[in-house]
């Protein structure tokens, strides 16, 4: 049944784009690992880093087009949960520090020994342990969302003011990580990371090993989405997109869809999360910021919301014109060119660049076969004439 699925819910754009990430996500590291400085092939340990950057970032535009190009769930705070899942995974990076931190504390991570903490607090238990930090990245995230969801759709919560909650929410959590006394580090965070799972995360083979794993995140996300979409799950999300109460006079429980697939994406989204902090080498309040949420929006509308591939897309270009920008004279103003890049993409491009180019194939497509089945019929009536073709009785022909 398994291997049905996928096969059926890859097309060839899906086929293509998961054929390029295999690609890259091969080739980047052994250019990295097995080729010298010196070579023109050589691609420097900094890429890696921030094209496993760029790699999270595709999976989290991917998991908000799934709720919001596929089930019209436009939410302005998935930041928090990729947040939530990157503080998972840096609270396990904190405890392996142990007693090479700047206070020599091998319980307490070095901001706790700072302001005066005595002991652990309880909800850092189990983080010492990397398949306990692994499910939380997970189960946070997914938590958090299920019980807003389970609110905010019973309530039958939708459009802006649903997205209001979500920034509402994700502000919230800013604010309370911010606090010192929360245990999370304040203003500051968490960094200084030393080892996961014993390998060093400045090492070379350690940057190339996750960059390797956050495209084989981003590959796995993307079949798991290509097989919610294509399937009668997925024309159910799709018909309460275009028409939510005639979904529910139909008879279908439009809560329990909405609420699977929120908290499916927050999931992915902690994943994203998790990867982006060893890569990054910090996590901090600042990822909870609502505009980073609202960046992401951007991305997938810029990629072609509904599309999956565009999503994926759309963050990996904006954020490498993201890095461009933000190193010359235009920093400054990169905030106003993303908002008019948004107003641009909205206006010329309403559906992306995937989605354009989309609709510019299957027009053309169209067109070549209405001219052939125009030229077939014009060689058709040619022939006829020419009385090679005899017409049947009461018009038709043989």
């Amino acid at each position: 049944m398994t291997p049905h699925i996928l096969t059926r819910s890859l097309n060839r754009s899906a086929t293509v784009f998961l054929l390029i990430l295999a690609a890259v996500g091969i080739l980047l590291p052994l250019l990295n690992l097995l080729t010298p400085e010196t070579s023109a092939l050589h691609v420097p340990t900094y890429l890696i880093s921030l094209f496993g950057k760029y790699v999270c970032y595709a999976l989290l535009a991917l998991s908000i087009d799934l709720i919001w190009g596929y089930c019209g769930i436009l939410s302005l705070g998935h930041g928090a949960f990729f947040a939530l899942g990157g503080y998972a995974m840096g609270m396990y990076l904190m405890r392996q520090i142990g007693s090479r931190g700047v206070y020599a504390n091998p319980i307490l991570p070095d901001f706790m020994v700072f302001l005066n903490w005595k002991e652990l607090p309880w909800y850092w238990y189990g983080f010492d342990m990397f398949w306990f930090a692994a499910l939380m990245v997970l189960v946070v995230p997914g938590l958090l969302a299920f019980c807003f969801g389970w609110l905010a759709f019973r309530s039958r919560v939708t459009g802006v003011y649903l997205s209001i909650i979500t920034q509402a929410m994700t502000y919230a959590l800013l604010l309370a990580f911010f606090r010192n006394d929360f245990g999370f580090g304040g203003n500051n965070g968490l960094t200084d990371f030393k080892d996961i799972l014993g390998f060093n995360v400045q090492a070379d083979g350690t940057r190339a090993a996750l960059f390797m794993l956050s495209c084989l995140a981003l590959a796995i996300g993307f079949l798991i989405c290509r097989a919610v979409v294509t399937s009668k799950l997925g024309k159910v999300l799709i018909a309460i997109r275009d028409a939510e109460s005639r979904t529910r006079f139909l008879g279908y429980r439009v809560e329990s869809y909405k609420l699977f697939v929120f908290t499916l994406s927050a999931c992915m989204a902690g994943v994203a999360g998790a990867l982006y902090v060893p890569q990054v080498g910090i996590i901090n309040p600042s990822e909870f910021a609502p505009g980073n949420s609202i960046e992401a929006v951007i991305w997938v509308a810029v990629g072609g919301r509904g599309t999956l591939v565009g999503a994926a897309l759309g963050a990996i270009v904006v954020n490498y014109a993201k890095t461009v920008f933000t190193s010359g004279p235009l920093a400054p103003y990169w905030l106003f060119m993303l908002g008019a890049l948004f107003v641009l993409v909205t206006l010329l491009l309403p559906k992306g660049i995937i989605g354009t180019f989309n609709a510019w194939w299957d027009g053309r497509k169209e067109k070549d076969a209405a001219r052939d089945t125009a030229a077939a019929a014009a060689a058709e009536s040619a022939a006829r004439e020419d009385g090679v073709i005899e017409p049947k009785a009461g018009g038709a022909t043989s």
